[in-house]
């Protein structure tokens, strides 16, 4: 176990004549906006800056949640924070250097391995506070990888988004045991919440998927790439098929980002298991509330560690069962036996790889009567409002860029 602090209970933001961050500038760094929890982390720092009346710039080469931050009140600083090149990083260090005294940055937060060594010089040659959060579980096979890795663990703060996090760090890294911070990912109740969510939303998804009414929906939402679990899920599939579900599709929700190859061999498996008609790639889908509304279940079947793991956190904001691989940061987001008692469950957790055991959560899952399934959703919601709030993770992240600049 670790020792290092845990994120508090949610405060309000005080008002902006009071915050000790009013008026100071703050410089995130991102390769893009794109999606996923690290952009989207950024964007919600970004709206809390903004309302604790500071200046928040995020320096990234673009992407569609770009729009969104700025109708947040953030500054989109358009940058090749993206590039990996020896030599063009060597550039950027000049160039992000002269952006923060333009711009008069304060402290500078990055959140991905290249831009962070690109930030990590030019905060040194300006005397910057710098913070790093640790957003992925990183390949660290190799000596060189490790290294490469640990530029994540330099910050003058380094936040761990969950206590699985903060122990790869010190496993890792252990020269950074005394700067790490653990906070949480947060999620938008808000937005999150059943009564938020229109018919409209949701039959509106429907269609588009081209799901028949009578059939109830498995989500994976998660980019297409090998250790998401789609290929774990098809096969699952096939094996509810052959023993006999007929009303259930199973929906893969996100893009391939450029995995032509991953694509062809997820449309070959399900082309050879006959489940054309119920197996659909559905690319991007940018309403995720509605989605996991639509969901009967969301499944999040990975077969290497999550870093935190943000999808089953909103599945069970959503009051939607999640069946998810027992691994990495899951068993702090989902509670299932034999951690707690079954009528404690807010989910299911099964060996990761597993296609049997996951046909068999899902059948379990959707086997579930209306008052038990009432009564899990009311678990997980309360689960989740309790210990991954998006106020807590904004205040928490504040909280760090305060002591900084308190120092």
């Amino acid at each position: 176990m670790t020792t290092t602090l845990r994120s508090g209970a949610p405060l309000s933001l005080p008002s902006t004549e009071t915050h000790p961050l009013s008026g100071r500038t703050v410089l995130q760094i991102i390769p893009d906006l794109e999606a996923g929890g690290a952009e989207r982390t950024a964007v919600d720092i970004a709206e809390g800056l903004t309302e604790a009346g500071a200046r928040a710039l995020v320096a990234t080469e673009g992407g569609r949640l770009v729009a969104e931050l700025q109708a947040k009140g953030g500054i989109w600083l358009p940058f090749p924070a993206a590039s990996k090149n020896p030599l063009a990083m060597a550039m950027n260090v000049r160039k992000l250097a002269r952006l923060c005294r333009q711009e008069h940055v304060d402290l500078v937060h990055a959140r991905s391995r290249a831009p962070a060594w690109v930030a990590l010089a030019a905060t040194r040659a300006l005397k910057l506070p710098f913070v790093t959060t640790y957003h992925g579980s990183y390949n660290s096979r190799s000596v060189v990888k490790n290294h490469y890795n640990s530029v994540m663990a330099r910050g003058d703060v380094v936040i761990a988004n969950s206590a699985y996090t903060a122990d790869l760090i010190l496993a890792r890294h252990s020269f950074a045991r005394d700067r790490i911070r653990i906070v949480n990912r947060g999620t938008d109740f808000s937005a999150f919440a059943p009564a938020a969510v229109g018919p409209e939303r949701v039959s509106a998804l429907r269609r588009a998927w081209g799901v028949e009414p009578h059939q109830r929906i498995v989500l994976l939402p998660g980019r297409l790439t090998g250790w998401k679990g789609q290929k774990v899920l098809i096969e699952a599939a096939r094996l509810m098929r052959d023993a006999g579900d007929e009303d259930t599709a199973f929906i893969l929700a996100g893009d391939p980002q450029g995995r032509d190859g991953y694509v062809r061999e997820l449309d070959e498996q399900i082309a050879k298991a006959g489940l054309e008609r119920r197996v659909r790639r559905v690319g991007h889908c940018s309403d995720m509330p509605a989605a996991m509304l639509a969901a009967a279940i969301v499944a999040v079947p990975s077969t290497e560690p999550e870093a935190f793991g943000r999808v089953a956190v909103e599945a069970q904001a959503m009051g939607v069962p999640v069946v998810v691989s027992d691994l990495g940061a899951v068993p702090e987001t989902v509670l299932a036996p034999p951690q707690v008692a079954p009528s404690e469950r807010t989910g299911w957790r099964i060996p990761p790889g597993d296609a049997p055991a996951l046909a068999a959560a899902l059948q379990e899952a959707l086997a579930l009567r209306p008052s038990a399934r009432d009564a899990l959703a009311r678990r997980a919601r309360l689960h989740v409002e309790r210990h991954f709030s998006l106020a807590a993770m904004v205040n928490d992240t504040l909280d760090v860029y305060c002591a900084l600049l308190g120092r």
